[in-house]
């Protein structure tokens, strides 16, 4: 994770102050849009991402009892008829929320091409970057009121989520695990020395503004600069603090760095943030794989149940998408190491709350596989389903920097999965 300095997070800042929110005709238009867009269910986005692409045989999609399960067992969950691997018990508890995406078919088996294809829904393109899924949230949903970055990464591991032709001003906030504090929104020296920096400052700005002052509105780096400000002095910054929770909270998720990042996820949705991903690594499993991940599923499985719960508790499930899911799958065999290889061809996820139909299997693999996967879901049309439960108009063109036009998503909704199509 690239380490913050004060230039990066005024620069991020740049999330609230350098685009035409923060002119006064920007300023307009957002209280003229201050109101969630017609039709929308879910509100806010959060990402689980199991960063190295976890097995789908050992978490969403077992086979208990075939060739390809390798001894991995599979439990009852809370819908009849539907399974999860053995070491999920308390995400089966949760399963009339979520629904489970079989199929997944990719065509990228490297790690940071598949991360680039699942975080934004397009294959790597030398031509344009893209932005990834809270990206374009940010960028199209309201602000309401928000003075703390929309776009949140916590435990990020490599290739962050980031804002593409959109913009640097849409990349995700970086954050460490919650326990501690937000990086750079503390001044190292004291109060009265920062004010007279800032007194200086201003002095230098409005003399370098005198008689360029048009060109000066257009850089928008005053309105960038008070919206940090105005950010290390908010009182929203407290839901990163995740130790103002009760205890009985704090242990329902877990004593873990991701059951704290999945806490301050669910704070932050409260505070108006648009989306925020949450990293949980050691999925790369070329070696030892069920170990690994027996040890990973019993940091996941109480902070997965624990937050749709907790959602649900403070009203906001319905209001909050959350995605569990990583940038492939693993090789139906086992390789001589016990390990489990790339495999982006008929992987899984899970999605719970807002906008998304519970308790419910899409696809379905072959416990011998042989066969392709039936009823498949590509990438793209994944990203599809998830912008219409946002209200965002997935078709939506736009225009690239150097004049590319592009859309948000080529997929097509899968209508299965929306409520709003029940």
């Amino acid at each position: 994770m690239e380490p913050l300095n004060r230039r990066r997070f005024l620069r991020s800042t740049a999330t609230l102050a350098a685009s035409t929110w923060m002119t006064p005709l920007g300023q307009h238009l957002a209280r003229a849009q201050e109101k969630e867009p017609a039709g929308s269910t879910a509100q806010s986005v959060i990402v689980l991402w199991m960063a190295g692409g976890p097995s789908q045989l050992e978490t969403f999609d077992p086979h208990e009892g075939s060739r390809i399960a390798g001894g991995t067992r599979q439990i009852s969950t809370a819908v009849k008829g539907i399974v999860l691997a053995q070491g999920l018990e308390q995400v089966a508890e949760e399963m009339a929320s979520i629904s489970l995406v079989r199929s997944m078919m990719s065509r990228e088996g490297d790690h940071e091409r598949g991360t680039y294809n699942v975080k934004t829904g397009f294959r790597p393109d030398p031509t344009v970057v893209h932005p990834s899924l809270g990206a374009v949230a940010c960028h199209q949903l309201p602000i309401n009121g928000a003075e703390i970055p929309r776009h949140v990464s916590i435990l990020s591991y490599q290739w962050p989520a980031r804002g593409g032709y959109l913009g640097d001003k849409y990349d995700a906030f970086l954050m460490y695990d919650p326990a501690g504090p937000v990086p750079d929104t503390q001044s190292y020296i004291a109060k009265e020395r920062d004010d007279r920096r800032f007194k200086t400052l201003d002095i230098i700005n409005q003399s370098f503004a005198s008689g360029r002052e048009a060109r000066v509105n257009n850089t928008l780096h005053r309105d960038t600069i008070k919206a940090a400000l105005k950010m290390m002095d908010s009182s929203q910054l407290k839901a990163f603090d995740v130790s103002q929770e009760p205890a009985s909270v704090r242990k329902m998720y877990g004593d873990s760095a991701f059951g704290r990042g999945c806490l301050a996820a669910r704070r932050l949705v409260q505070a108006g943030v648009r989306c925020v991903e949450v990293t949980l690594s050691g999925w790369d499993t070329h070696a030892n794989n069920h170990q690994f991940h027996t040890n990973n599923l019993k940091i996941l499985d109480p902070a997965f149940a624990a937050l749709i719960k907790d959602l649900r508790q403070h009203g906001l499930l319905d209001k909050t998408m959350v995605i569990c899911m990583g940038e492939f799958g693993r090789t139906p065999s086992i390789n001589p190491a016990g390990g489990r290889d790339h495999w982006p061809s008929g992987f899984s996820l899970a999605m719970a709350g807002g906008g998304i139909r519970g308790g419910q299997v899409i696809g379905e693999t072959d416990p011998e596989a042989k066969e392709e996967p039936t009823g498949q879901v590509h990438v793209a049309n994944l990203f599809a389903t998830v912008f219409t439960a946002l209200g965002i108009d997935y078709q939506k063109v736009n225009q690239t920097p150097i004049g590319r036009t592009v859309k948000f998503s080529e997929g097509t909704p899968i209508d299965k999965l929306l409520l709003s199509k029940g």
